[in-house]
């Protein structure tokens, strides 16, 4: 938590003015009995009306100055927890941003959604109470018992023995309950975790027919964080019961003892009732103080798992100077190999290869090959674990990330969209861009006439992740929104694989004519698709089966031939 209180440093006199408006509060609320006992012993004990009165509106007046400052700690308060948890979201958000695909991989989308919402949301619940209630509550407990030593040092005994008694349980069961709170929040991961693969994954758990399993999944994992919610949650509401027990014990004492002492003229039937007020407000601060405790357990729990993402460093250092240099070679590998961390073995091993300028390089193999692995090297989305990607002569990781990425138009296996207008979607390609090379795009990727047919043309609206819209017509305006930045190198990442053979042809026709002097990768699973490619990368298992045009491989690959004959039979039989 103290790591992230960096960002609390806007609001430090926020922070401030709001525990010192609680303490004024607080300060008046201590005054309180003393009026009361004033009220009993000359007021009502002397039958002094006019007095009475005179006490009363006193008490009338504590209470609308406590009121106020009430209202103004509660808003210097929650101005500082709301700055701080945004500036901390901000933060967060952009530390997520800059970490590599190896790290979310490993941490988990889950994870940081849980951190960046329900972690976060506890933080900023925990330092409003604690700027409204850590100092307050202390105050007025230690406040009332110093106050009673005033009425009666006797009966204040009774409050010497009891707080510590009362501090013992509270502290007690908040020292056991942190690391339980942490617990919860990893449970809560995982249900999150299973929601999201089931939403995510909604028609093929429907398509196999997998709902009760599936369930059972979920119910599972919602069961342990229940079991475990409850667990925590009847340890920590031990504190409540226990706290009153000793309380009301206390208080039995001093009206024993208080009521003795009446006996013998030491004390006064006000200083009585003064006492049993300061006990009961210790009650009432102490069950404050038991609240303030578990929220700020959960708050700091969560602070923890917010700082363990804060500390993850990216393994991919943006640190290239280097410029583009002018080779006629776009893409080279060179002996590249590649294992994701925490991997039992490599995913791409001893890949040599170059790209010229203007090339189409298909790469084709089974699944789980390493197609993608391979093109996810060039724009640096992993680092290679052995040899060197260059791109224009230079090798990927003495480049800018920024100005290494502006060079390459990627489209991923998974067609993503956001919600908004086509035009938005596209404009993530290039903010920029106008009417015309808009519609350039959409006529390259073949989504023209779709466009077109819609009700608002480029202002239809999509929804998340394009669920109004078919397979082919996403897969189509993703390529739009790679095409439409003119990039020098085009990755296209098995993305037609939704789109009919005659489609995929006029595509493949459509780049080659429009996208002169661009290198161009395709991944494709169909023979069809890269056939035509200046050169065709075979990867089976990781390595390169073969590399070379078509006719070259149907001749010497054993692999290649293997899959071009599974997809045209009659050829085989010929």
């Amino acid at each position: 938590m103290r790591k992230l209180l960096v960002y609390l440093n806007a609001y430090k006199l926020e922070s401030v003015l709001g525990p010192l408006f609680k303490l004024l509060e607080a300060s008046f609320e201590l005054l309180t009995p003393l009026v009361m006992a004033a009220i009993v012993d000359k007021g009502i004990g002397n039958g002094d009306r006019a007095y009475i009165i005179q006490m009363c509106l006193i008490l009338v007046g504590l209470g609308i100055i406590g009121l106020v400052c009430s209202i103004t700690a509660q808003y210097f308060a929650a101005k500082a927890s709301v700055g701080f948890s945004t500036k901390l979201r901000r933060a967060l958000f952009a530390h997520v941003q800059s970490l590599s695909f190896t790290e979310t991989d490993t941490i988990g989308t889950s994870t940081l959604i849980t951190r960046m919402t329900s972690d976060l949301n506890q933080v900023q619940s925990g330092l409003n109470l604690a700027l409204r209630l850590f100092l307050r509550s202390p105050f007025v407990v230690f406040g009332a018992m110093i106050m009673a030593f005033t009425v009666d040092v006797k009966a204040a005994l009774i409050f010497v023995v009891t707080i510590p008694l009362l501090s013992l349980v509270v502290f007690g069961i908040m020292l056991w309950s942190i690391p339980m709170y942490q617990k919860v929040q990893s449970g809560l991961d995982r249900v999150l975790g299973v929601t999201r693969e089931n939403l995510t994954g909604v028609r093929v758990i429907r398509a196999f027919g997998k709902e009760e399993e599936e369930k059972g999944r979920f119910s599972d994992a919602n069961e342990n964080l229940s079991r475990l919610q409850l667990f925590v949650g009847r340890v920590s509401a031990l504190m409540n019961p226990i706290t009153y027990v000793i309380i009301n014990l206390a208080i039995v004492a001093v009206i024993w003892v208080g009521g003795v002492q009446v006996d013998t003229g030491k004390l006064t039937q006000g200083e009585v009732i003064a006492l049993v007020n300061y006990m009961s407000q210790i009650l009432v601060e102490l069950i404050k103080l038991a609240n303030l405790i578990i929220t700020v357990t959960k708050a700091l729990a969560c602070a923890r798992r917010i700082s363990a993402v804060m500390e993850v460093s990216s393994s991919m250092a943006d640190t290239g100077r280097e410029s583009f240099g002018s080779s006629e070679d776009a893409v080279v590998f060179e002996n590249v190999s590649l294992a994701y961390k925490n991997a039992g073995a490599e995913s791409l091993t001893g890949i040599s290869f170059t790209a010229k300028r203007g090339e189409t390089i298909g790469i084709i193999g089974g699944t789980g090959s390493g197609k993608s692995s391979l093109v996810n090297l060039i724009p640096r989305f992993y680092d290679a674990t052995a040899g060197r990607v260059l791109v224009g002569g230079k090798d990927v990781r003495e480049l800018p990330l920024a100005a290494l990425r502006s060079k390459v138009g990627i489209v991923m296996q998974k067609a993503v969209l956001f919600k908004g207008s086509i035009r938005e979607n596209l404009s993530w390609g290039k903010e920029d861009a106008t009417e015309e090379e808009i519609w350039r795009a959409l006529e390259i990727s073949q989504s023209r006439e779709f466009v077109e047919q819609k009700a608002d043309g480029l202002d239809e609206r999509i929804e998340q992740g394009g669920k109004n819209l078919s397979g082919g017509q996403r897969q189509r305006l993703t390529i739009a929104r790679a095409m439409i930045r003119e990039p020098e190198i085009l990755i296209l990442d098995d993305s037609a694989s939704a789109l009919d053979f005659a489609t995929d042809a006029k595509l493949r026709k459509a780049i080659r004519e429009n996208a002169a002097g661009v290198t161009v990768f395709i991944v494709s699973q169909r023979a069809s698709t890269i056939q035509y490619a200046d050169k065709i990368i075979v990867l089976d298992d990781g390595e390169m089966a073969g590399i070379g045009s078509h006719e070259e491989l149907l001749a010497s690959c054993p692999v290649y031939q293997e899959i071009y004959y599974s997809q045209f039979p009659k050829e085989a039989r010929a």
